[in-house]
Order: C-alpha cells, then structure tokens, then sequence
C-alpha cells in the first residue's frame, strides 16, 4: 500500500489528465451496458409487437440506439486518446524524476550496480508502471463508479436483480482480482527481476564479447543467458495462466448471474409487473454489466510485477548521494590554491583508511604530480576533490573555502579532467566537445581542437566535426580520443585541472602529441597529475608520493621513482 500512495504522489500532476480518462472509462462502460440492454429490449419489443401483442413506439428507442453507439464509439476513442496520452506524459515524467534521482548518485553510489541493471530500471521498470495507471488504478476507479451506476438502474427495475447482479460483480470484481493478485504476485516479482538479470547478462556479453572468446568461456555465458530466458518465459508462461484461468472465471459468474437473474425476473413478469420485452433487458443489462470488471483481474495479476519494478526504481530513489551537498550554497572561491590537512577517507566503515592523514598545499597556478603504486590513494583523493566520495576527518579546502561548503556542482564547475578513461559519448565530435561549453561557436571549437593538436586530424575526416565518434569513441585511435578530450578541458577553460594517468595506452608519437597539448592546457592552472610516466612528471613544479593511503619522503629524480615501482 505504501509504494500504491507514493505512486499516486508522483502521478499528482497529471490528475486532470488520469480523472479524463477515468470519467471517458465510465461514459464507455455506461453507454455500452445501456446500448445492449436497449438492443435486447427493442428487438424483443419488435418482435412481440409483430405477434400483434402489443403497440410499439419503434422511432425513439431506434434513435436512442443509433445514439448510445454513437457516443461509445466516440467516448472510446477519446478514452483511448486521453488514457494513453496520460500514460506516455506519466512516463516521460517518470524518466526525467528518476535520471534527477540517479544523477546525484554517479558514480560513487551506483557502483554496486550493472550498467545493464541500471538501463533496466530505468527503461523496463518504468515501463511496466504504465500498467498501474492503465490497466490497475484507471479500470479499477471506473468499474467502482460504473457499478454504482449500474446497480442502482437496475434497483429501479428490480431490487432482486440488482442484488444477484450485484453479488456477481463483487465476486468477479473483488474476490477474483485479489485471488488473481495473489497468485501473480511472486512470478511477477520474479519476472522483473531475471528480466533485469538478462539484461545485464545479455549487455555484458557483448561488452566482453573478446574476452569470452579468448578465455573459451562463449558456451558457459550463451548457457547461463539461456537458463535466465527459461525462467523468464516459465514466470511469463504462469502468469498467462493465470490470467486466463481468472478471465474464464469471470466470464463463467457472468453468465450464471445471468441465468440466476433470469430465473428470478421470470415469476415477476408472468405476474405481469413488468413487460415481456423486460426478460432481454435484464439478461442483457446483468450479462453486461460484467464487462466493467472484465479486466481486473488481469490487472491485479500485473499488480505483482508493477509494484516490483516500483520498489527497484524507489531503491535508487531513495539512496543518499556518498558526498551531500551544504544546505546552503557558498560563493565560488575568488583563488584556485588547494589544501587538505590530516585529510582521512574510507569506502566503507570496514574497509582501511584509502587516504591517512594527507596534508598537502598546492598554490594557484602551480602543478603537482601524484606518483605512486596501485591502491596508494592516488585517484581516491581526486574523488575527494570532485566531491564525487566525501572524507571523514581532516580538512580540504578551494582558495580558502572549505570543500563542503561547496556543492558538488560548484566544484566541479572550477575542475576540467583528462583521464585515462575519460568518457566520449556515442555522438559527434563536435557534440562531444559542447559538453563543455553549449554556448561554443564553429571557430572556438577548432581553437580547442588546434590547442590540443588534433584539429587537422578531425578536419581530415569526410564529415570533419560532424563525425560520429563510435561507442566510448571505438572509431577514434586511442591518441586522437585522449586529444579530443584534452581539447574539451580546453574549451571549458576551468582554473583548476586535473589529470589521471593522461599518456596511459598511447604509442610514442601519441604521447608526445598530447604531453605538448598538456604543456599548454596546464599553463596558469592549477594542476594535480596522477601519472607513473617519468615523461609526464618533466610538466610539475614538483612531486609527493604516496603509498598506502600516506605521503612518503619526497624523491629526487625520476631515476629514484622508476627504481622504487613507483614509476615507469
């Protein structure tokens, strides 16, 4: 029930738009139980009025037929149109409220996460939520309001009617449904998630697509998608089932409420209480009205599913970023020198300290190179900088302005990265490079990609910036991605830069081209480098190394570095 209420706090908006559709739902289900029964009745009337049985007005129940047609062809299309525009406006909505939620969280608090499992939630799970308005809350309301409606006309032919009428609709409306809902609600859980589980599987196959073939391992992946795609059409299988086991249990109270009624109003129109042509339009009217609740119980069946693919999207909802924000934003420092005092930082309660006690100054303009092995801290403290990871003790602070009294934001709005693995998006290079700066012109765009010594390279391919750079820039060589993003620092023009390991995987001219192209980016900034490249280390003022979360004595020369494994 609690994630029901925080589903309909987030539909709010888009009341008007769901009562809409409701109120078409009702004018449907009215006119189409009203257009039957009147049917039956007319040609029941008609028929006795040929045996000379009685006068017969045909002209005003005629246009009355022609007219309820009329209007549930239009009511539906309407009820059509406006449900499933309001579904689509829910969606989309959805999106946009569940990326503002993951954003916070990247990319420290979804590293527990697939990259699969997350394109899940975020597509088929929010998917799947247009069954709780479409096909739960909408015909759930309508069918409440429709029989109301419904009964309280038969009332008014008998009462005895619109009990047995009634009784049947509350066993195919309410106790069906719930027994529907209770044998969907664990195949449906389970369907969201191995649905989510294949799809993760299925992604990180073809990322590693290489890898699988080198190490033989092809077979035991395509088993083990295989395993996943039986238990996802078994789940799928029993939900079928069930949904049509429940709808032929509907239709059965259907029509022995029928009969029942039936059976019941024939003494009373032999009594001559009410007319012969009466017996159709009850029969008609009860075996109708039954249409209303035609569809709950496949929706409560879907109910499981729904509200499991909910709890997934409210899990990431939910999370608290790793590094909060200040509850009031500060001004931007006025000077772009760092420092951190006795700085400490873990991942995790259990896990050592990654940083222990670092303090260190480094003035504005001025550069610094981080050296040191594998797991000694060094991009743990440029996640401390980024405010992508928060610290637990000590101090850290931007031109005087303590680091958490800046938004995340606000950080790294003063901090342009070029990184070993820095991202480029499957689009254009020159899309690629206004990540930076939107507002780039044609000839600030080539100014960045000449600083960065790529420039004649992009202008020598067919579409020049217009070129489509591949998935994680596939299309690129390693050289001309690393520049591309060089050139993407270079149009954001940020006071202080940081790079991480910005030579790694490149061939010899590569590297050159870029350490010429960092030369001139690093000018008049503030710089941290993280490299274990002698080469890269010739661009400082000066270098600290660090081991095990702590700065060691200082080193001499490169020599010194490559001898200790710190440097090669």
């Amino acid at each position: 029930m609690k994630d029901i209420l925080r589903l309909l706090r987030l539909f709010h908006p888009y009341r008007a738009w769901m009562a809409a559709g409701i109120a078409l739902s009702v004018v449907v289900a009215l006119s189409n139980v009203a257009l039957l029964a009147l049917s039956g009745w007319f040609i029941a009337s008609m028929a006795l009025s040929g045996l000379g049985n009685q006068m017969f007005n045909f002209f005003t129940p005629a246009a009355a037929i022609r007219g309820l047609a009329i209007l549930r062809t239009i009511a539906r299309y309407l009820e059509r149109l406006v449900t499933h525009d309001a579904t689509l406006r829910l969606l989309s909505a959805l999106r946009v409220w569940f990326y503002g939620r993951l954003e916070p969280l990247a990319p420290a608090g979804l590293q527990s996460y697939r990259d699969g499992d997350l394109l899940s939630r975020i597509r088929a799970d929010i998917d799947s939520l247009d069954n709780f308005y479409l096909r739960i809350l909408a015909p759930v309301v309508s069918a409440a309001i429709s029989t109301v409606a419904l009964l309280a006309a038969m009332s008014f032919i008998s009462m005895e009617v619109a009990l047995i009428n009634g009784l049947g609709l509350l066993l195919a409306g309410c106790a069906l449904p719930l027994m529907a809902q209770r044998s969907g609600r664990r195949p449906g859980a389970r369907l969201v998630t191995t649905r989510a589980a294949l799809r993760a599987s299925v992604t990180d196959s073809c990322r590693g697509a290489g890898e699988l073939r080198v190490y033989g391992a092809v077979d035991r992946q395509g088993a083990h998608i295989d395993a996943l795609g039986r238990a996802l059409v078994a789940d799928q299988r029993h939900l079928v089932r069930v949904r049509g086991s429940y709808s032929s249990l509907s239709m059965l109270a259907a029509l022995i409420s029928m009969w029942i009624a039936v059976i019941v109003i024939i003494p009373v129109i032999h009594a001559g209480v009410l007319a012969p042509a009466q017996l159709a339009l009850v029969a008609f009217f009860v075996l109708s009205s039954f249409d209303v609740v035609a569809s709950l119980p496949a929706a409560f069946q879907s109910l499981g599913e729904t509200l499991a693919a909910a709890r997934r999207i409210f899990e990431i909802a939910d999370a608290e970023p790793v590094a909060l924000d200040p509850d009031e934003q500060q001004p931007l420092p006025e000077r772009f020198d760092i420092d951190m005092d006795a700085l400490q930082m873990h991942y995790s309660p259990v896990a050592a300290w990654a940083l222990d006690g670092i303090s260190l100054h480094v003035p504005e303009g001025d550069a610094l190179g981080i050296v040191g092995p594998s797991g000694s801290g060094k991009s743990s403290l440029l996640n401390v900088l980024l405010r992508f990871w928060d610290f637990q003790d000590g101090k850290a602070a931007i031109g005087g302005v303590p680091l958490r009294a800046l938004t995340g934001e606000q950080v790294r709005s003063l901090c342009a990265v070029v990184a070993q693995q820095s991202h480029l998006f499957n689009a254009t290079i020159r899309e690629n490079l206004l990540l930076a700066r939107p507002s780039a012109s044609e000839e600030e765009l080539r100014e960045a990609l000449r600083q960065a010594a790529v420039l004649d390279e992009v202008m020598a391919f067919p579409q020049g910036l217009d070129t489509y750079v591949g998935e994680v820039g596939a299309r690129l060589s390693g050289g001309q991605a690393r520049r591309i993003t060089i050139a993407r620092a270079f149009l954001k023009n940020a006071p202080i830069l940081l790079l991480d390991e910005p030579t790694e995987g490149l061939d010899e001219l590569s590297e050159q081209l870029v350490l010429n192209a960092l030369k001139r980016l690093m000018r008049d900034k503030t710089t941290l480098v993280i490299t274990h490249h002698p080469e890269v280390l010739t661009l400082v003022d000066r270098v600290v190394v660090l081991r095990a979360g702590r700065i060691v004595p200082s080193y001499v020369g490169a020599e010194e570095l490559i001898a200790e494994g710190v440097c090669r």
